[in-house]
């Protein structure tokens, strides 16, 4: 992958650590002030996210590294593995606040949120979307997995902060629904569970070398047999090393061509993979030779 690449993944994720290192001191102090526990469990999530940008940073550093000698298949495993971690991270938060939420609710222990409570949500919603939107179009363009994720942890935050705002507005319009700010809370962390949960499975399969969907392996074995000289393609095997994907291939061929014209066909299917099939960053294509029956 370029270093232009790698730069964009880089700079979207200092832009997000910016924000963050900002969300992370107002809605902390106006939920401690404010006397919001559903604020300061979205301050927690936004301390969550600036770790996470730390991860992602070191995942993108190290793992759009160029294959070398001891990692022939690249390093696009890190990138996953970083992804794995921000899951893990996200699933760990989203259960402390939940705890924290019920051991309010045991001692009876409510407050009456402030306005500025109010005011501090609607930003982080606002300035979560921006960074959810920009930092989807960059992994998107990258084809970065740890880049993705970290998307959808900003879209978490923006989500949790309308928990937020909706359960601070109920509480501030009748004081009645004291109860609406530490339900908020709890809704907070059960989506911040969601997505860490979707995230350590999407890792998981990618660790276990779980192969594309039948389609693609469809797709590529048309590929492989548009190209002259190629009469069959079987044994397609294919894995995901981060969103890209490795592919061995067997093609069957005249057994009386010359190995020179056997290995033409192999490069054309290869060639032919790479461009026509998303994502396809490696192909290894072996020849077969067609088995005659004898006359």
């Amino acid at each position: 992958m370029s270093e232009h690449d790698t730069r964009s993944g880089i700079n979207v994720t200092l832009a997000g650590m910016f924000i963050n290192i900002a969300l992370v001191v107002f809605k902390l102090w106006v939920g401690i002030v404010g006397k919001s526990q559903a604020l300061i469990a979205d301050g927690v999530h936004s301390l969550s996210d600036l770790c996470s940008d730390l991860i992602v940073i070191l995942g993108i550093r190290w793992g759009r590294k160029e294959a070398d000698k001891d990692h022939p298949f690249g390093h696009r495993r890190i990138e996953t593995i970083a992804s794995l971690i921000i899951g893990f991270f996200l699933v760990s938060v989203g259960i402390g606040i939940i705890y924290d939420a019920v051991i309010k609710i045991t001692e009876n222990n409510f407050y009456s949120p402030s306005i500025y409570v109010i005011y501090v949500a609607a930003g982080s919603i606002i300035s979560k979307e921006i960074l959810f939107w920009y930092t989807r179009s960059v992994g998107q363009k990258i084809k970065s997995t740890v880049i993705m994720a970290n998307a959808w942890h900003h879209r978490t935050d923006a989500l949790s902060s309308v928990a937020v705002l909706i359960g601070v507005l109920f509480v501030y319009i009748n004081p009645k629904f004291y109860l609406a700010d530490i339900i908020a809370a709890i809704i907070v962390s059960l989506l911040i569970m969601q997505v860490g949960a979707s995230l350590i499975w999407s890792a998981l399969k990618e660790v276990v070398d779980t192969a594309p969907d039948e389609k693609i392996l469809a797709e590529m074995e048309q590929h492989a047999k548009i190209i002259e000289g190629v009469k069959q393609a079987h044994d397609i095997r294919a894995r995901f090393s981060g969103t890209l994907i490795l592919v061995e291939i067997h093609i069957v061929v005249d057994p009386d061509l010359t190995v020179r014209e056997g290995h033409n066909i192999a490069k054309q299917v290869e060639l032919r993979l790479l461009r026509e099939v998303e994502n396809v960053s490696k192909v290894i294509v072996h020849v077969d030779p067609e088995h005659k029956k004898e006359d």
